[in-house]
């Protein structure tokens, strides 16, 4: 039976402790209160849950569009970073391209419910859906297969893997109307991609939307006249996505979503570039470029991040100024609700054993993916 003792982040706090695996469930945790300024001052490792990516394309050279053995090495790379949980991304893409895509996010979650010891991966939850429903005039780094929402292909992808988001932009033909049926049928749909005024997006809202996908980014900006998607996140959101490698956003703004969107939670957006050198990368059918820090495409767009959970984490605290436990939130538990992994982002009798150990300068010592140690990076 695994053990680990130090300072324990539960859902009540820190306690100075011991945690116990029962298999791949956490079967005690034990120990009294501690404040954070005592768990910040000690040498004792900092116990937390593992991290939650719910926006992950690649990493380790591989993306998720390129099918087969892809995912599964997506999920290898990252559970090495802390990320235990995380959602498999697709493109905007041809419709050949993304039952590929979902097909190899199937086989990958087939591989890892066959044997225990695939579970030294984080367990991939389903797809988020980015596009193809967007708005061609806010691709991002997305290629332009933008198309009008059809259930037909929806039902037909998540036939083959899980559909746990869909990304689209309210204002294209269609998209608001479908919104209720989309929520009807399970699907949960966030807004992004996406050009649409604060009018429309408050109507995407009230007709059943949930969140945002990469808060600031490809939407509508806010200016005082016309506030845009950003603004009706930030007057009406309750849950919203947000890159945090201070590069994509400048941190007065993460500040002032954190300050208006209380399930504001981290996501990576990360490509095949991520846990890898500098260099050239594909990014679904669009080549990128590894340099200064970014992923760019050809003419400078920013096209996804190298960012990995573990240092969103470092990022909170050292950058944003967040305290270990609301840091714990924001790339953990807030995550997990959202998707409705209740047994996931937390360290509580009976979650999964998902935990990552820190030490005083919040660099990883170990991770524990569902029980099983992990070779993590450092």
């Amino acid at each position: 039976m695994t053990a680990l003792e130090g300072h324990v982040l539960t859902p009540n706090g820190f306690i100075k402790g011991r945690l116990t695996f029962d298999g791949s469930r956490i079967g005690a945790v034990n120990g009294s209160p501690v404040d954070e300024a005592s768990v910040r001052e000690s040498a004792l490792p900092i116990i937390v849950p593992g991290f939650v990516d719910l926006h992950v394309h690649g990493g380790g050279g591989a993306d998720v569009m390129d099918g087969g053995e892809a995912t599964a090495v997506v999920a290898q790379t990252h559970v090495r970073t802390g990320t235990t949980l995380m959602l498999a991304t697709t493109m905007t893409a041809p419709a050949s391209d993304l039952s590929a895509a979902f097909s190899g996010v199937a086989q990958a979650i087939a591989v890892a419910s066959a044997a225990s010891a695939a579970r030294a991966a984080a367990h991939i939850f389903g797809v988020h859906l980015e596009g193809p429903y967007i708005s061609e005039e806010r691709l991002g780094a997305q290629p332009n297969f933008t198309r009008h929402l059809a259930m037909e292909e929806l039902q037909a992808l998540n036939a083959i893997s899980p559909i746990r988001l869909v990304t689209l932009a309210p204002e294209s033909s269609g998209n608001l109307e479908a919104i209720p049926a989309l929520v009807a049928a399970g699907y949960k749909v966030q807004l992004g991609h996406s050009n649409a005024s604060y009018e429309q997006t408050k109507a995407a809202l009230d007709a059943g939307a949930a969140g945002f996908t990469h808060l600031y980014n490809a939407m509508s900006a806010l200016q005082h006249r016309q506030p845009g998607m950003v603004g009706a996140a930030l007057a009406h959101g309750e849950h919203a996505e947000i890159i945090v490698d201070l590069l994509h956003i400048h941190p007065g703004a993460i500040r002032a979503a954190m300050r208006s969107i209380s399930g504001l939670y981290c996501v990576t957006d990360s490509t095949a570039a991520a846990n890898m050198p500098d260099g050239e990368y594909q990014l679904g059918r669009q080549r990128v470029t590894r340099c200064m820090g970014g992923v760019r495409l050809a003419d400078g767009t920013l096209a996804g991040s190298v960012l990995t959970m573990d240092q969103a984490f470092r990022n909170l605290v050292q950058h944003l100024d967040l305290s270990l436990v609301e840091a714990s939130r924001r790339t953990s538990t807030l995550a997990a609700d959202y998707i409705g992994a209740a047994d996931r982002g937390r360290i509580s009798v009976g979650a999964f054993a998902d935990v990552v150990v820190l030490d005083r300068n919040l660099m990883l010592t170990d991770v524990f993916a569902q029980g099983v140690a992990v070779a993590h990076s450092a």
